[in-house]
């Protein structure tokens, strides 16, 4: 299992992170190791001062595929979760500067609390799914697959023609706007259309 992660696929995020909106889809990864679930808390690394939330829609793969075409990538996933993107923006920013690869930033230990999947036979229109991150009772994030700047299928056509896709890989979808910093004691709450799916604190 790989986890695959789209970043500024939202442009309001993009544009909060002084970042250019993309014109192909950019693409990290982060190990099995950062995969947290059940709603276990997140431990805040010691070796970040400002570790982020970012809310995601999370797709998981259902069949193997390369090079698959865009109007059948809808046959490559079936069920959908809510995830986090935990960020270490601090070692980011630093890595940023000097044209360094993400990975310590973002691919760190339970850096990726996943929620149980549901069908997306659950839902009529995947291109207007609602969610939103609530922590310690109020609103951070809240967002639409509406504005996503690429489509679930266009990222598996994208990723998969460089990546083969196999049956349980994972792909964060992108976050909408709203990041910030997270702290000890904080409660996470997140929401995908009216059903909480994440449920968490960080200790």
């Amino acid at each position: 299992m790989k986890i695959i992660a789209i970043g500024r696929n939202y442009a309001e995020h993009a544009k909060e992170l002084n970042n250019p909106i993309p014109s192909i889809p950019v693409i990290f990864m982060k190990p099995d190791t950062a995969l947290l679930k059940d709603n276990k808390p997140f431990y805040h690394p010691d070796f970040s001062e400002d570790v982020h939330h970012e809310i995601e829609i999370v797709l998981k793969i259902c069949k193997e595929g390369k090079s698959i075409s865009e109007k059948f990538a809808s046959a490559y996933f079936d069920e959908i979760a809510l995830g986090i993107d935990f960020t270490a923006r601090d070692i980011q920013s630093r890595h940023k500067e000097k044209g360094l690869p993400w990975e310590l930033a973002k691919a760190f230990d339970n850096s990726a609390p996943v929620s149980n999947f549901v069908p997306k036979s659950n839902f009529t229109d995947m291109y207007n799914l609602n969610f939103h991150l609530d922590i310690n009772g109020q609103v951070r994030q809240k967002g639409s697959t509406h504005d996503l700047l690429f489509s679930f299928e266009r990222i598996i056509a994208f990723v998969s023609g460089y990546i083969t896709l196999k049956k349980g890989d994972l792909i964060f979808t992108g976050t909408p706007p709203g990041v910030s910093k997270v702290s000890i004691g904080d409660h996470l709450e997140g929401y995908l259309e009216n059903e909480k799916l994440l449920d968490f604190y960080i200790k």
